[in-house]
């Protein structure tokens, strides 16, 4: 039996909503994420995806294709452009990226259901804060 792949967690550092973070992906053939390091572990992330975290939720994801070594050192994470959204989870801010087993990802929102059937991340931050979710 297969864990499934490993995935990162990244803040959308700079978005205000989530029309904000759409709009980073429309009209685009190509979306990079600037990092310091390869993570470690990219060989356990084929399959993967970068969940997106807003306003203390995981909100959406994005499919990684691939990692990128830059001239000066850094690293592009290579995804898919676009944006699929999920079923939203509490999750902390934290700096950078981090791993999220398969097991531990939240799944795709059902074709067709709208965004406003599931919490508001806002609220959905505040009300894990509390220990109510």
């Amino acid at each position: 039996m297969t864990d499934g792949p490993l995935h990162l967690t990244k803040i959308a550092f700079g978005a205000k909503s989530y029309a904000d973070i759409e709009k980073w992906f429309e009209n685009r053939p190509r979306l990079a994420v600037n990092t310091r390091y390869c993570p470690k572990r990219v060989d356990e992330m084929e399959g993967g995806s970068l969940f997106w975290i807003h306003e203390h939720a995981i909100v959406a994801r994005s499919p990684i294709m691939g990692f990128e070594q830059q001239d000066n050192g850094r690293w592009f994470i290579n995804l898919e452009p676009r944006l699929i959204r999920v079923q939203s989870r509490p999750k902390r801010a934290h700096q950078g990226w981090r791993y999220l087993k398969d097991a531990d990802a939240p799944p795709d929102l059902p074709e067709g259901e709208d965004s406003g059937d599931v919490l508001p991340s806002r609220l959905l931050g505040k009300l894990s804060k509390l220990g109510l979710v």
